[in-house]
């Protein structure tokens, strides 16, 4: 027999709630979703409304099997994968759309609020920020209203049911922080798991073209924070290394072929004292690891340094990672460059930036040498009409020649490409260093903020007994760029100058605020790791932490709280203490023999006792009488006090009369 498929609108007032949840749940996934499946699950609820309130038939069986098949093959054409959290969160959202389309009786809609709670969960899978745990309590608190709306038969006070709601998560806090503090941590939580979701916050890639930088320009987000021990670098020391890029192509850098380039490993002596800090890299989904320039230790596992002195990581940073670095800011390599690797740092396409080309062989012919011509290229940015700008024209194909010649205006990377072609076309080995410039320091927090806006690049070249020398031409063209920094800079005013706005004092300081706020959520919430937890639980007490004291203190914790809050829930729900006028009304009845009948009022009990028991009618009528006084009448202080003679009275009477028998 076929089920039916109509609705009796049964459902209209329960399942907004359940359209609420779901639509809260799913709120975090929809900048990772594919617009398809947003737009899916719209058209899935109000569908699904409007079944309810105009008495419509459900889709049949065949049409729903239909678009769920549709819909998983489009998940899997989108992801080319149903496994990861992307596509596992894609799959989730669809299907509790198209279950709106099947959604008859109120249990279905139980098992919708199941997958919301799911779905509210898979989002912090992605990444857990500062405003993850309010959405998350906000959702759960919801959920939960809608749970409690959708159970009831009869119309329920929704300031009832969150008021319940925030009672019962009130009640599950103690075990849930029970279970965070005391729960054995693995080296890697789960939240650190890599993860498909793109949602990596560095922009520098292995690449470098006209443009590329200054569009990081205008991205505020934070790519690392660094704590120093001891006194802060200036401002013009805080060159961030990151890679560097040795291939030209006539317009774009990038880095050697893994098969190709100089193989020489480039040994570093330090002039100066090392600089120590701790930096708190925010997950790029690239292997490149950033220190301070130059580098000379680090704490991260599995990290190297390239032939160019370039840190970067056997896999990609796909978690937010906390490593320990000493670097020299006074600094000299001290190998000879050999042959072959002179030619590889000085090697251009020859049919590409001619007029380039033919500028600096001049140039170096006429400075006599190569610090000189180096001197005279830098001057050369500083004294003429060059310009730094966010907002740079098009280049095309012979970008240096055209923006050394014609636009004149550029950004970081088109001084730096620009400076390293014309040092190789006058013989000279150079590169490009990409990393980030400078860095603000967070005043609530202790602690430095580096943005993707601080991205930068800059040169070295190498010059005979000296080695690798870092020459940074923005400095010739913008000097307050590099002494003051991209926050600087727009603080001071110099910035509208580059086609950038600065935000207001206050703006600035709530971002500190928040900043310091995120660094406290990310070392205490994100980062309570194995170190940070034996730290804990050495601050309360416990001596050699190892996984069995810990879980032993786990269980011993969560069995107090359940017992604490078990004693909380009985006070609370225990039945109130009957009066003392039904106690002795009881004792009266037990003294007639007689069992009252459901829903018998006092009035009809003493009519049938009076006719059935043995004692006396006059004494019936008046018990009866004085107890709907003392429980039902007016404030009467003389009427308990009268009931409880007149059953003590029967009570001795009926002894006596028991002892005569």
């Amino acid at each position: 027999m076929a089920k039916p498929r109509g609705t009796d609108g049964s459902l209209l007032a329960s399942l907004p709630w359940t359209l609420a949840a779901l639509g809260v749940a799913l709120a975090p996934h929809v900048p990772f979703l594919p617009l398809w499946i947003t737009t899916a699950f719209l058209v899935c609820a109000a569908w699904r409304y409007a079944i309810e309130k105009y008495r419509r038939s459900l889709p049949s069986m065949w049409l729903r099997a239909l678009l769920a098949l549709t819909c998983f093959l489009g998940v899997f054409a989108t992801y080319a994968t149903i496994s990861g959290v992307g596509p596992g969160s894609a799959l989730l959202a669809i299907m509790a759309s198209l279950k709106l389309l099947e959604t008859r009786k109120r249990r279905d809609q139980f098992v919708l609020l199941f997958i919301s709670i799911f779905l509210v969960m898979s989002a912090l899978l992605r990444e857990q920020y500062l405003w993850s745990l309010p959405y998350m309590v906000i959702a759960i608190l919801l959920i939960m209203a809608a749970w409690l709306q959708t159970s009831v038969v009869t119309s329920t006070p929704v300031r009832r049911s969150f008021a319940t709601g925030g009672r019962l998560m009130l009640y599950a806090a103690p075990l849930a922080v029970a279970m965070w503090v005391f729960f054995p941590r693995i080296s890697n939580p789960f939240w650190a798991v890599p993860m498909d979701t793109g949602t990596a916050t560095s922009g520098i890639s292995d690449s470098m073209s006209p443009g590329d930088i200054s569009s990081l320009s205008l991205s505020d987000a934070v790519a690392f924070r660094v704590r120093f021990e001891g006194a802060v670098p200036e401002p013009r020391d805080r060159y961030w290394r990151g890679l560097v890029l040795t291939i030209f192509n006539g317009r774009t850098w990038s880095m050697n072929d893994p098969f190709e380039g100089p193989r020489v490993h480039e040994q570093i002596a330090g002039n100066s004292e090392p600089v120590r800090y701790e930096i708190t890299l925010e997950p790029t989904r690239q292997q490149w690891v950033f220190a301070l320039d130059m580098p000379r230790s680090w704490t991260l596992s599995r990290t190297f340094m390239g032939p160019q002195q370039q840190l970067a990581r056997s896999h990609p940073i796909d978690q937010r990672i906390k490593y320990e670095a000493e670097s020299y800011l006074e600094y000299t390599t001290n190998v000879e460059l050999p042959g072959y690797a002179r030619d590889w740092y000085r090697r251009i396409p020859a049919a590409s930036n001619t007029r380039t080309q033919a500028l600096a062989r001049n140039m170096r012919a006429a400075a006599g040498s190569d610090p000189a011509y180096i001197d005279a290229v830098l001057r050369k940015f500083h004294e003429e009409d060059y310009f730094y700008t966010l907002e740079p024209p098009p280049l095309g194909s012979n970008s240096v020649d055209r923006f050394l010649f014609d636009t004149q205006r550029g950004f970081c990377e088109h001084y730096a490409s620009a400076f390293a072609v014309m040092m190789r076309a006058a013989g000279i080995p150079a590169r490009v260093v990409l990393g980030y410039q400078g860095g603000e320091m967070n005043p609530i927090a202790g602690h430095m903020i580096v943005r993707q806006s601080d991205a930068h690049a800059w040169n070295e070249v190498w010059l005979d007994g000296r080695g690798w020398y870092r020459v940074d031409p923005t400095s010739a063209v913008a000097p307050e760029r590099i002494d003051s920094g991209i926050s600087g800079a727009l603080l001071d005013g110099t910035a509208a100058a580059w086609g950038l706005s600065a935000p207001s004092a206050l703006l600035h300081r709530l971002t500190l605020s928040l900043d310091a706020l995120n660094a406290k959520w990310n070392e205490w919430v994100l980062g309570y790791g194995p170190e940070t937890q034996d730290t804990v639980m050495r601050w309360l007490g416990m001596e050699d932490p190892n996984w069995q004291k810990m879980f032993l203190t786990l269980l011993a914790s969560v069995i107090g709280i359940t017992i604490a809050i078990s004693f909380l829930l009985m006070l609370r729900y225990r039945p109130p203490n009957r009066d003392r006028a039904a106690i002795l009304y009881e004792r009266f009845v037990n003294k007639t023999g007689i069992t009252p009948a459901i829903g018998e009022t006092p009035a009809a009990f003493a009519a049938r006792a009076s006719t059935d028991s043995n004692l006396a009618a006059e004494d019936i009528e008046t018990i009866t009488s004085t107890y709907l006084d003392a429980r039902y009448g007016a404030a009467n202080p003389a009427a308990l006090p009268a009931l409880e003679s007149a059953v003590t009275a029967l009570s001795r009477r009926a002894s006596r009369h028991s002892n005569h028998s």
